[in-house]
């Protein structure tokens, strides 16, 4: 099966490149904290549960910060409200625990709460999303390449639609998240110099209602002649769905379909044919996150970033995998 692997070379040589697998094995040097066995204690400040991606996200974290790897996870899912998120943080402090990892739900607004766990002596881990802070104030970040993401997007929309008159659309994820922002830049600069033409771009929230309402919008402003979407996510995309049927349109035919993500439901829509492509985001980080946190707290020195794997698919690809995907 023919796959686009997001190589770390396209990155600064400084970013290792990790391929997380399943959640469930033991993380590396789990429960060698130098406290004679004893648990670490962390705190996981997740943005909400806005998604399917997200939800395998959590899963993938609590998996690895079990008891069993030599952890007590205290966990907050903040609603996608940032100031409960900083809040969370500020508790967590509070608590005296050995790490924090933030999923941080925009970039900006972090230093103060950032400078206070690092007053503390609390090293902070980033999980998914990156901050505007200074990375001093944090001990390193494990994610995906949003750029990157959004690039190999916009590429298949230059190869399938430039010259052909295409009028598209962009779901937007949260606004001032790294993931939308990054994403975007990503995409604009693949179809940058195309004829391809963006019609509207609104946030949908990466929520599935979001998703909805904002494509019904754009059919009742549009209407026909819209033939491509953009979502960031895959939830917004299935949403988008919803609104398309009702207005007696096909998708992956009358509107084709771009996706970020890859989770269940996306990739059974894209074998279905009602998406047309996706590019995934891999939402397995919790192994790799462990691991950085016991490192850390053991007072070893870690890679600033951490770049996971990510692929894409076809159509075809997708009804080939689908029953392997473990999310």
């Amino acid at each position: 099966m023919k796959k686009t692997v997001f190589a770390a070379a396209a990155m600064l040589g400084a970013l290792a490149l990790v391929a997380t697998g399943c959640a469930g094995n033991t993380a590396p040097g789990a429960g060698g904290n130098g406290g004679g066995g004893d648990l670490i204690k962390v705190g996981f400040a997740q943005t909400g549960s806005e998604s399917g991606w997200r939800a395998a996200n959590t899963e993938s974290m609590k998996k690895a910060f079990s008891k069993e790897n030599g952890f007590e996870l205290i966990f907050n899912a903040a609603d996608n409200k940032q100031e409960a998120q900083i809040s969370a943080v500020r508790n967590f402090i509070n608590q005296s625990v050995d790490a924090i990892v933030i999923a941080p739900i925009t970039v900006d607004g972090w230093d103060d709460v950032l400078k206070e766990a690092k007053d503390a002596g609390i090293p902070v881990i980033l999980e998914d999303r990156t901050v505007s802070a200074s990375d001093d104030l944090y001990a390193s970040w494990v994610g995906l390449d949003f750029e990157q993401e959004g690039r190999t997007a916009g590429e298949w929309v230059k190869e399938n639609f430039d010259g052909k008159g295409a009028n598209l659309v962009v779901l937007e994820g949260t606004t001032g998240s790294s993931a939308a922002l990054d994403r975007a830049t990503g995409f604009n600069e693949a179809i940058k110099g195309t004829d391809v033409k963006v019609l509207d771009s609104q946030t949908g929230d990466f929520t599935r209602d979001g998703g909805k309402k904002v494509m019904e919008g754009y059919l009742q402003k549009y209407g026909k002649d819209i033939n491509v979407l953009f979502a960031h996510n895959d939830d917004m995309g299935l949403g988008a769905l919803d609104a398309i049927k009702a207005a007696g349109l096909t998708p992956g035919k009358d509107i084709q379909i771009v996706t970020i993500d890859a989770v269940k439901d996306g990739m059974t829509a894209l074998a279905n044919g009602e998406f047309n492509f996706i590019v995934e985001c891999n939402p397995l980080l919790g192994e790799k996150a462990a691991e950085l946190v016991t490192s850390v707290v053991d007072g070893k020195t870690v890679e600033k970033r951490t770049i996971v794997e990510d692929q894409s698919f076809t159509q075809e690809q997708a009804a080939e995998v689908l029953d392997s995907r473990p999310y």
